[in-house]
């Protein structure tokens, strides 16, 4: 049986990286927002791309992927910061620069995430992970 030490030191490290960089690149984000400041929110995107890659390292350090928890975060995550996105952009409330600057969060977060699904499974095994053939035209197994 494997020790549940390195599963604890592979929290605490991803745990780190997000509380440092995280919330880092997200207040260098909104504090682009606030200056209506693209170039400085760019850089939060930046900074939050950098967790992200930091993350990654973690899992190949410990040879380990995404929990499902880590998963579920991040999607849920993803999909609340865009419906307040959606939701600011339908009230009016956006400056230009400021729906440049989510376009941007949101792009280099989707680009992101499918170069890591594309870099980590492959181009079929990708599409795997979304697609699922009903039980009626999945080729019998041996």
């Amino acid at each position: 049986m494997k020790s549940p030490v390195p599963i604890v030191e592979r929290s605490i490290l991803i745990f780190a990286v997000w509380a440092v960089l995280g919330f880092l690149g997200l207040g260098i984000f909104l504090e682009g927002l606030k200056q209506d400041s693209w170039l400085l929110s760019a850089a939060g995107v930046a900074v939050i791309v950098l967790a992200f890659v930091a993350h990654i390292i973690v899992n190949g350090v410990f040879d380990t992927g995404f929990t499902p928890g880590e998963t579920a975060l991040g999607i849920g995550a993803y999909g609340v910061l865009g419906l307040v996105f959606v939701a600011g952009a339908v009230g009016g409330s956006l400056t230009m620069t400021n729906y440049y600057s989510g376009l941007t969060l949101f792009g280099v977060l989707a680009a992101g995430f499918l170069a890591y699904l594309l870099t980590r499974h492959g181009l079929r095994g990708a599409f795997s992970r979304f697609h699922i053939k009903p039980m009626t035209e999945r080729e019998p197994s041996k």
